[in-house]
Parts: C-alpha cells; sequence; structure tokens
C-alpha cells in the first residue's frame, strides 16, 4: 500500500464494481453516485471509504472533491489500485484550503480481494497502512 494523500480516518467500506467519475457521476449536493449508466446509481458514499479500481475521467473531478469536501459529502477516503493524479489532486487541495482530509491511498491488487462493501477499515497514513476493522 502507498498513501497519496495522507489522513487517518475510519469508516464504512463501499466497492464499486466499476470506475466512477466524480465529474458528473457524483452529485456532489447529495453524496450519491448520479451517473445512472453506473452499475451502483443512487449509492451513497458521503462519509464512506470508497473503493474503486480506477477512477473514470474527467480533470474536473478534482474540482468535484474539493466541492463535496467544501459542502461535507465527500467519501472519507479514496482507495485505487491503479494512480489517479487528478483525484490526488483534490485530496490535498482539500486538506490545504479546508483542513479536510480525503485520504487517498493506492492499495495493490493482492489487497483489493480482501476489501469487501459493509465492512469498516481505518486508513494510517503514518504506517501506509489500511486495517480491516471487521
Amino acid at each position: 500500500m502507498k498513501t497519496l494523500v495522507p489522513g487517518d480516518v475510519s469508516g464504512e467500506l463501499c466497492v464499486l464494481t466499476t470506475p466512477l467519475s466524480l465529474w458528473g457521476g457524483y452529485d456532489v449536493h447529495t453524496g450519491v453516485i448520479a451517473d445512472v449508466t453506473h452499475p451502483q446509481c443512487g449509492t451513497a458514499l458521503t462519509g464512506k471509504v470508497v473503493a474503486m479500481r480506477e477512477a473514470r475521467g474527467s480533470s474536473s473531478s478534482s474540482s468535484a472533491l474539493l466541492e463535496a469536501a467544501r459542502i461535507g459529502t465527500a467519501p472519507a477516503a479514496i482507495l485505487l489500485t491503479r494512480l489517479d493524479p487528478i483525484l490526488v489532486i483534490g485530496g490535498l487541495i482539500a486538506a490545504e484550503l479546508y483542513g479536510i482530509a480525503i485520504p487517498i491511498i493506492l492499495v495493490s491488487v493482492d489487497d483489493w480481494g480482501l476489501l469487501r462493501t459493509g465492512t469498516r477499515v481505518r486508513t494510517m497514513s503514518a504506517d501506509a497502512a489500511l486495517e480491516i476493522e471487521d
């Protein structure tokens, strides 16, 4: 595991089955997946640790993540198996502007298989670790 954006949070895990673009695919006002083509459309992500193998496009996703942080509808953390610099930028700016940590962690493909929706996890950036609490 590698910490891309630091932060120590605990929350319920929501594993997405397909990539999501935060720009247009996530309603920052409600914290819900709004992309009608996404299999988990309607799922609330506010305060959850969101796991997706990779994000889906749009350089504006950093702005969407930043706005969700500002109004309190952002995920608690984001887990990825593939680096997404755009989300990292949004997470870093949320910490700088608003003092809101949205840890972004790169997990290995092997560790991905351990992630289950509904379990509680905790990020520990000092150790670059993810702990499954359940």
